[in-house]
């Protein structure tokens, strides 16, 4: 039987994020990914943003994790040469019943330490991004975009050069946790057995299931789950845009939104639908519903310009209708298991907070 310090399940840019830092500490790890490429779950069907801290609540491991990793996020990048910019975002009210709700966003992102937030009128909007139609809107210079499978390839060769393996098509069976360390038995084309002193689980979509897997973590710990499909969709050519766009939020999520990627080319989404089992698919159908909410805030979109894109699905916490859960990083002392770290619900911003949330988990692991 293989004898390592600590495995990590999951090669999404939260468990190479994980990896990188534990081999940085000098520890022996091994990544265990179930699919035959690192990142091609959640970590690779976002909108790519570098979120700067505005929406979650104050204290929330969303907001402090979110703001600490946005920073190291842009620091990591610039000296990793990772494609990436900042190129910042307007939240937008487009009806003046929405002006308290811009305003309440604002002044939430100042309580968690988003201090450069200007409120502009809806001329100066327009002055600009003259295609924009709003009456008020909040200016983020710090939100950005980045090159998530670049971010990941650069955290991938980090931990391999301070001696992490990532183990693809590798998926894990089972785990016993029961007595000292814990075993960990994988399957795929070759199975093994490992002998670890530390598990993270990073399983993202699979977490749950995974920790459910788990002989020795009482069932309890393991907290409910569901999967929300956004469906993105996208235009043929350039759009009169040169920064995100954000309406304000709804009940579902923060509504169907424009970014752009590295190129200059536009995508809205996400949309929110849950779903019971993992589908990529997207439905063309629903593009019908986008047109009307891309033009509250750009009227001039055409018609027939949208198409089917691709879908991302987060795993939540929370269900529908229920307020929104924070990230849950439980360790020992929330489950009593020794060595066992789990990230349950580690949704948007987990691509930004991803640096702060390695540093995090690397404080509650355990090696003795």
């Amino acid at each position: 039987m293989d004898q390592i310090e600590c495995v990590v399940i999951g090669a999404g840019v939260v468990g190479l994020a994980v990896a990188r830092a534990l081999a940085a500490r000098g520890r022996e790890v091994i990544v265990l990914e179930a699919a035959e490429a690192i990142g091609t779950s959640t970590s690779s069907r976002n909108s790519e943003v570098i979120h700067a801290g505005l929406y979650y609540p104050r204290g929330s491991l969303k907001a402090t994790l979110c703001v600490r990793g946005r920073e190291m996020l842009y620091e990591y990048c610039a000296s990793r040469n990772v494609t990436h910019a900042r190129c910042g975002k307007l939240l937008v009210a487009t009806a003046a019943n929405q002006i308290p709700q811009l305003e309440a966003i604002r002044a939430r992102g100042k309580e968690n330490g988003v201090f450069d937030l200007t409120r502009i009128s809806g001329s100066e909007a327009l002055s600009l991004e003259p295609a924009l139609e709003c009456v008020a809107a909040v200016y983020s210079p710090q939100t950005g975009i980045v090159d998530s499978h670049q971010l990941m390839l650069a955290l991938q060769g980090d931990a391999e050069r301070d001696g992490a393996v990532i183990a693809l098509k590798s998926p894990v069976e089972s785990i016993d946790a029961l007595g000292s360390g814990f075993t960990v038995r994988t399957g795929g084309d070759a199975p093994i057995d490992i002998r670890a002193t530390c598990v993270v689980n990073s399983a993202g979509l699979h977490a749950t299931k995974l920790a459910k897997r788990i002989r020795g973590l009482d069932a309890r710990h393991v907290p409910p789950f569901y999967l929300a499909r956004g469906n993105y969709f996208s235009v043929s050519g350039r759009v009169p845009f040169s920064r995100l766009i954000y309406p304000m939020p709804n009940d579902a999520g923060l509504g169907v939104h424009l970014t752009l990627d590295l190129g200059g080319q536009a995508r809205f989404g996400p949309d929110v639908e849950w779903i019971d089992a993992v589908d990529y698919d997207v439905d063309p159908r629903r593009a019908d519903s986008f047109y009307a909410q891309i033009r509250t805030y750009w009227p001039a979109l055409p018609d027939g310009a949208l198409q089917p894109a691709y879908a991302g699905i987060r795993p939540k916490l929370s269900g529908p209708g229920e307020p929104a859960a924070d990230f849950m990083i439980q360790g020992a002392a929330s489950h009593g298991v020794r060595g066992l770290v789990n990230l349950f619900g580690i949704e948007s911003p987990g691509l930004t907070a991803s640096l702060a949330i390695a540093q995090r988990v690397c404080e509650m692991a355990s090696f003795d």
